[in-house]
């Protein structure tokens, strides 16, 4: 019998030599796309030896393809992608990330006429209404349209986006039902049972798309809920800020196969994004009037610098000359923004039990092996140790990773005041009014 022996040189890389220098990565034209374009930028990636070309994707589904194709290296993605790619919700592929782009960054809004119907039920302070607002509010013009036999449409970007899980919790919240999805019966609309009924329409779309009647409120990334106040269209009425304080939001994702066949790499890009992450936080967000003339491009986001900085630079408008402080509305670093915690893998995760994109029962060992089968810490602090080591970055803006469990200290900055425990999924299910628990399935 032959045995071939191949040497390690010649099997992969040596010991932190890149395995690919050349990368295309994608995005979609939102202000979170931000540590991409900052660490191309600032050269962050090329500091690692990386030549990226960015690239504009047409919407989150073709961009989704395009990773798992290969035709793409890594791409901005919704947080509920790499996690819904891995369960089968959708287009089945092992999808992992191994950094968290940011915290907050979206918000819901509705047209002026629906903002007006809203308005008499809203607690009015010194002449403006009172935040966070409801949707308690809401749900006597939902009952309205509902008593006249009209739909009530309203739009988000993906089935496991961010924004879907926003929207439909606020909608809860408030007493409103959005519907429940059945894939073991072939019914992905997630309309059952739908008092507010929720259809994707791509962000830069939304407000035209809302100015046009087809759809009377939305939840979308930045900027293109302060576009609609630009444009006299619509009311953002609150922020996912006010929804859960210091939620995930975008991730950068990697097909399974693309981490195992270029782990040095990888590293190497995760390291380039902290940097961007943290010059875009740094000085008290005193370079996000730079980030923002960056972020206005047309092969980035392509937006007015104003509508871009209304809230990139700490402030937020709400209706038209209603500007307020919201100094964390985009974070990109503080509060262990870049960390991929297993939490909130396990929250997404929830979210898609509780409308039924996991269409039976789980456990809550079953939740903690998927986050932790998708979310890369490990990777992570791999990256984060040696940018330390290299003197580019300090200890303390870190997790302490010898510690690190990956699980954040229960959470209770919600709009219901429902606690959430990332190590107890199936518990805080139970504690909504609206949506499946325990041994629910839809029939």
């Amino acid at each position: 019998m032959t045995v071939n022996i191949v040497s390690f040189s010649s099997a992969m890389a040596a010991p932190g030599e890149l395995e690919k220098e050349d990368l295309k990565f994608g995005f979609i034209k939102l202000t979170d796309m931000a540590p991409l374009a900052i660490a191309y930028e600032k050269g962050f990636f090329e500091d690692e030896g990386l030549y990226v070309t960015l690239e504009a994707q047409a919407n989150w589904k073709v961009l989704l393809d395009g990773v798992i194709g290969g035709q793409l290296d890594g791409a901005h993605m919704l947080a509920g992608q790499p996690l819904g790619a891995t369960i089968g919700f959708g287009t089945k592929a092992d999808i992992i990330t191994a950094f968290s782009m940011d915290l907050n960054g979206n918000a819901i809004t509705v047209s002026n006429d629906i903002w007006e119907q809203m308005k008499p039920n809203i607690p009015i302070k010194d002449g403006k209404p009172v935040h966070p607002i409801s949707a308690s509010a809401l749900k006597p013009v939902v009952d309205k349209y509902k008593n006249e036999g009209k739909p009530f449409n309203m739009g988000m970007v993906f089935p496991v986006s961010t924004h879907n899980y926003e929207l439909r919790y606020w909608l809860a919240a408030g007493g409103i039902h959005p519907g429940y999805y059945a894939p073991h019966k072939g019914d992905t609309s997630g309309m059952i049972d739908a008092e507010a009924k929720l259809s994707v329409t791509p962000p830069p779309q939304m407000p035209s798309t809302m100015e046009a009647g087809t759809i009377y409120g939305y939840c979308v990334g930045e900027p293109w809920n302060q576009q609609a106040v630009f444009m006299g269209i619509g009311v953002p009425v609150i922020t996912d800020y006010e929804i859960w304080k210091n939620n995930p939001e975008k991730v950068f994702g990697v097909s399974q196969a693309w981490a195992d066949a270029n782990p040095n790499t990888h590293i190497a890009v995760v390291k380039a994004l902290i940097r961007a992450a943290q010059w875009l936080d740094a000085n008290n967000n005193g370079n996000r009037p730079e980030a923002v003339k960056i972020l206005s491009q047309s092969n980035y986001v392509g937006a007015d610098y104003d509508v871009i900085a209304n809230s990139m630079t700490g402030t937020f408008e709400y209706e038209k000359g209603d500007k307020r402080d919201v100094p964390d509305f985009n974070t990109f670093f503080r509060h262990n923004a870049t960390y991929p915690y297993y939490s909130d893998a396990v929250w997404y995760l929830s979210q898609m039990r509780r409308w039924g994109q996991i269409a039976e029962p789980k456990s809550d060992a079953w939740f903690m092996e998927m986050a932790k089968k998708v979310y890369r810490p490990d990777i992570y602090a791999i990256a984060a140790k040696e940018l330390i080591a290299e003197g580019k970055v300090d200890a303390k803006d870190f997790p302490d990773f010898a510690t690190e469990t990956g699980y954040k200290a229960p959470q209770t900055e919600f709009i219901d005041n429902i606690v959430y425990d990332g190590t107890k999924p199936n518990d805080y299910l139970k504690q909504f009014p609206i949506g499946l628990k325990a041994d629910d399935v839809i029939k």
